[in-house]
């Protein structure tokens, strides 16, 4: 895949990059273990200051920003300003909770024979970051943050159609004052990644992606023993209840499964419904998806834009015409228009299944599979019967029933009554498929750090747990 920004919209090319020579990625992993030695000796409070910096960088040019966003990838330029706040904030989130996420945590000294015990938690090195287009700012924002408040350094190798983007993280860091080679894009292919990841400077990667980009990830990091964080697809269930606010999980349910124009690993996408409500609900949703107005990203009044690529917009209507194909209904949508860009109608599909692409399948586009089923039982093994287990959401104001979803759900995130969504104060990620590790809160923060034990016996200097500038 060529390193471009295509314009999604209209099919239009309008910049493309030569990728990185052999010398040049050295040179940028030898800048960036450079950057390394030299940011872990800086103060918690200092790095707070560059990244409250960077997001001062991202308020005052978010308008300019999104609009990039937009033309690399098709999202409309409303949801791009609302994701350059929403990474402005994490920083700020990062910059104000870093030390106390990274203080010193003593342990019971008597219990294990010492005078002083504690846990420290200090940074590893360089970290790779492989990272998607569907959130071209977000998803790296909130690997880079916590890393770099860690006393980490980063290398981004982004998604091919999005450089311009990629770049525009790496000046962000530079202008806010990090050290040169803090954060450093790497405008390669795929194929690079092996090179890079196996570099002795380089200990330990994240990704967010396809399940066989995190296989290859971790392939290769098991070969050099690095530890690797995983984000991988999902296929989120929506499950409604006879007692949910109907109207309010229709509506929900068409915000979930359309934002970022259906390209979110956390939509929801399969919408799990009670026999006793089916109807009701899935006339709702069907109206609401309908009512969605697609169009150019840039226009205010559009709710959905484009496909980020060709082959997406032809993959998620290839999975629809298999379900018809053998006997599902579409209640709308369903037919790519005609003309310029890479556009796909809000879609509703029922009758599904197994043998159906779209029972199994991720669907990464504005297409919604919807399920009847007849009891809570039933309801839990559709919703588990999948190999993902990202995100989930269950509607139900029975308190018995919420209680028994949060246990019985098998996602590493679930949200009843209301929409998933990442924060930066809870952790992130997945189960089965979906990937491993968690991102966001103290738990991203210190899945790429060393947590060091230190016991401490008769005749230390007096110094406590605490006193680490870490």
């Amino acid at each position: 895949m060529p390193i471009a920004t295509t314009n999604p919209a209209t099919g239009q090319t309008l910049k493309t990059y030569d990728p990185m020579s052999p010398e040049q990625i050295d040179a940028a992993i030898e800048r960036t273990d450079l950057a390394y030695r030299q940011l872990r000796g800086t103060t918690v409070e200092q790095r707070g200051r560059w990244l409250n910096a960077a997001a001062d960088l991202l308020e005052a040019e978010r308008d300019e920003i999104a609009r990039l966003m937009t033309t690399e990838m098709g999202k409309t330029y409303a949801s791009a300003k609302a994701e350059v706040t929403k990474c402005a904030s994490a920083c700020r989130f990062y910059a104000a909770k870093a030390a106390d996420f990274l203080a010193d945590e003593p342990a019971d000294a008597g219990a294990v024979k010492a005078v002083r015990a504690f846990v420290r938690y200090q940074p590893i090195g360089p970290v790779l970051a492989v990272m998607p287009w569907n959130f071209p700012l977000w998803q790296v924002l909130r690997f880079a943050a916590p890393a770099l408040m860690a006393g980490n350094t980063g290398l981004l190798k982004h998604a091919s159609n999005v450089p311009q983007t990629a770049l525009l993280l790496e000046d962000l860091f530079r202008r806010a004052g990090f050290p040169e080679g803090a954060f450093t894009t790497l405008l390669v292919g795929s194929a690079e990644v092996d090179r890079v990841l196996s570099d002795p400077r380089v200990r330990a990667a994240t990704l967010t992606g396809s399940e066989g980009a995190g296989r290859s990830i971790a392939q290769i990091a098991g070969r050099e023993l690095k530890k690797t964080v995983l984000e991988l697809g999902g296929s989120d269930p929506f499950v409604v209840m006879p007692s949910a606010d109907l109207d309010r999980a229709a509506e929900v349910a068409t915000t979930a499964r359309c934002q970022n124009n259906g390209q979110s690993c956390i939509a929801a996408k399969r919408f799990i419904v009670h026999a006793d409500v089916f109807d009701a609900f899935a006339e709702r949703f069907a109206a609401n998806m309908s009512a969605l107005r697609v169009g150019d990203p840039m226009d205010p009044d559009t709710d959905v834009g484009p496909l980020a690529s060709e082959g997406g917009r032809d993959e998620i209507h290839a999975q629809v015409r298999d379900a018809v194909d053998k006997g599902a209904t579409v209640l709308c949508g369903g037919e790519p228009p005609a003309g310029p860009g890479w556009f796909y109608p809000p879609t509703v599909v029922t009758d599904l299944r197994p043998e159906m692409r779209m029972w199994s399948e991720e669907v990464f586009g504005p297409v919604a599979g919807l399920y009847r089923v007849s009891s809570y039982d039933e309801a839990i093994e559709v919703a588990n019967g999948t190999s993902f287990g990202l995100g989930s959401n269950a509607w139900t104001r029975d308190p018995q029933e919420q209680e028994r979803f949060a246990t019985d759900l098998d996602a590493g995130n679930v949200f009843l009554n209301g929409m998933t969504t990442s924060y930066p104060e809870l952790p992130f990620g997945g189960v089965k498929n979906s990937g491993y590790g968690r991102e966001l809160s103290a738990l991203g923060m210190r899945e790429f750090c060393n947590t060091k034990t230190v016991w401490v016996g008769e005749g230390a200097a007096s110094a406590g747990a605490g006193a680490h500038a870490e």
